[in-house]
């Protein structure tokens, strides 16, 4: 696989991977969309915007699967190399990397072909007839109590000390959706990724060099 190409179309350059972590009501919309009742999700979101939600695939979105460490691999791909990405988001320890619809179904014929597709660690695809967990639309914050009498505190500027139950705790947004209209990467996009972060991982860490494009893989 060769580097980017530079004719293929970036996210703006203003776009970097450490976005908010929230939801912005545009961003909502677009999520709500997926549901054949919008107004529905909406209300449960109202009625309990911390709690993680479920929404189908393949009409608006379809979602890539992948573990954390190559997950987190191939989104760095993504940011520092290619085109960026569309919404991402971690749940129970592994990356959901959102796509345009039908890459669910293309992405591992794609990689079918590919000679480092041994590389890639099992992708769940999530297209039409699924549907995938995503983060609530904020981070939860709930109220710290007063500890009892007697009990250290620790002192300011220490990090805060991780809690288990938070409902978000192994769920939450990476790069949360922040508009009506949000742009989603495509099977070719992802596959580029996935080949760069699989030689990336096996050659531990450095960049491998550029080759030719692959022709031998089918178009779909």
């Amino acid at each position: 696989m060769s580097d980017w190409p530079s004719e293929h179309p970036r996210r703006p350059a203003s776009a970097t991977f450490h976005t908010a972590s929230y939801v912005t009501l545009a961003g909502a919309d677009w999520l709500a969309s997926a549901d054949p009742c919008p107004e529905s999700v909406h209300a449960r979101w109202a009625a309990c915007p911390d709690a993680p939600s479920t929404l189908p695939c393949g009409s608006v979105f379809d979602v890539i699967n992948a573990p954390a460490l190559f997950g987190r691999e191939l989104v760095d791909r993504l940011w520092t190399a290619g085109p960026g990405s569309g919404p991402v988001a971690t749940h129970r320890g592994r990356i959901l990397l959102f796509a345009e619809p039908g890459t669910a179904r293309r992405l591992p014929a794609l990689l079918a072909w590919e000679e480092w597709s041994a590389s890639v660690p099992p992708l769940l695809c999530h297209g039409t007839g699924d549907a995938v967990t995503v983060p609530p639309l904020f981070p939860h914050r709930p109220a710290r109590p007063d500890p009892p009498y007697g009990t250290p505190t620790a002192p300011t500027g220490d990090a805060p000390t991780p809690e288990p139950d938070r409902p978000d705790a192994t769920s939450r947004w990476l790069v949360a959706p922040d508009v009506r209209h949000p742009w989603l990467p495509g099977p070719g996009t992802l596959l580029w990724a996935c080949i760069r972060a699989a030689r990336r991982v096996h050659t531990g860490g450095a960049e491998p060099a550029a080759d030719a494009p692959d022709s031998s893989a089918p178009a779909l």
